[in-house]
C-alpha cells in the first residue's frame, strides 16, 4: 500500500496524539486538525467550518477524534459536509461502546452521530471503545477527597488510549469496515474497586461504599451495558496507569 494522507482531528488531545504519533511512526503523512496553533497543526474549527475544507484537501482518511460533550453530531455533520466536498475520504470514528443501551446524554450523541455518518455515503468505519483509563480517574479523583465515599453499585472496563490507538491506526490505513468490533479494557471491575485504587495512588485512605442508584440510566450501566466482556483487548491496566501518573508527579505525590 502507498502512502496514506491522512487527518485526525482532536490530534492534539489524549487519543488524538498518541494515534498521530503512531501513524507517523508507521511513515504516514498525517495532518493535525486543530483549533489551537502549534506545531505540524492545520488550524480549523469543526464548530463554525472555518479552515476545514483547506484540511481536507487531498486527503485519503480521516481519523475523527475530536469530541464535544454539548455539540457532538454538529462537528461530525460540519465533518462529514465537508468531507463530500473534498473527494469523499474514508471517515474513521472514535464511539464508546453502549452508546445504543445506556440512555446518558453524550451516549445518545455519540450514537446518533454514528447514523449520521453510516448515512453519510461517505466510506467509513465505526470504531467503539470502552472507557478511558483517565476518564474513570477523574470520576473518583475528586470525590476520593471524602471521608467516606459512596459509589454507584456498577462495573467499569478502563481501556488506555495507548491500547486503542494502534487499532485506529490500523483502520485508518485499511479498507472501510462498517462498524467493528468494540474495543475494551484488559479487566472489568467494580466501581469500588476503581474508587480505591484511585485513593490508595493519590496517597488518601477512604472509605468506600457501593450505593444502589435510581434511574434509567444506572440501571443500564448496572445490566453492564457499557461493557465488552468478549473483547479484553486492551493490554494495559488501570493500576499500571495509576502507577506511571504517580511516578509522573500527576496524582500529587511521586512514588517512593
Amino acid at each position: 500500500m502507498g502512502l496514506v494522507r491522512i487527518l485526525v482531528t482532536g490530534g492534539t488531545r489524549q487519543l488524538g496524539r498518541v494515534v498521530t504519533e503512531r501513524l507517523r511512526a508507521a511513515g504516514e503523512e498525517v495532518r493535525v486538525l486543530s483549533r489551537r496553533p502549534g506545531p505540524d497543526v492545520v488550524p480549523g474549527d469543526l464548530r463554525t467550518g472555518r479552515g476545514v475544507d483547506s484540511a481536507l484537501a487531498g486527503v485519503d482518511t480521516v481519523v475523527h477524534c475530536a469530541t464535544d460533550f454539548r455539540h457532538e453530531t454538529a462537528l461530525a455533520r460540519t465533518l462529514v459536509e465537508a468531507a463530500r466536498w473534498t473527494g469523499g475520504p474514508h471517515l474513521v470514528y472514535v464511539s464508546i461502546v453502549g452508546v445504543d443501551r445506556v440512555p446518558l446524554g453524550y451516549y445518545k450523541a455519540k450514537f446518533e452521530t454514528e447514523k449520521l455518518i453510516a448515512a453519510s455515503g461517505l466510506p467509513y468505519t465505526i470504531q467503539r471503545a470502552t472507557q478511558f483509563h483517565a476518564l474513570v480517574r477523574t470520576l473518583f479523583a475528586g470525590a476520593s477527597r471524602l471521608p467516606v465515599l459512596p459509589v454507584p453499585r456498577v462495573r467499569f472496563q478502563p481501556v488506555d488510549v495507548r491500547d486503542v490507538a494502534p487499532r485506529l491506526a490500523d483502520l485508518a490505513t485499511g479498507d472501510p469496515a462498517g462498524r467493528v468490533d468494540d474495543f475494551g479494557g484488559p479487566e472489568i471491575l467494580a466501581a469500588a474497586e476503581l474508587a480505591q485504587a484511585v485513593a490508595e495512588a493519590s496517597g488518601r485512605r477512604r472509605k468506600i461504599v457501593s450505593v444502589k442508584v435510581p434511574g434509567e440510566t444506572f440501571r443500564a450501566y448496572a445490566e453492564g451495558g457499557h461493557l465488552a466482556p468478549h473483547h479484553l483487548d486492551g493490554r494495559i491496566t488501570f493500576a499500571q496507569y495509576l502507577s506511571e501518573q504517580a511516578d509522573a508527579g500527576v496524582l500529587g505525590y511521586r512514588k517512593r
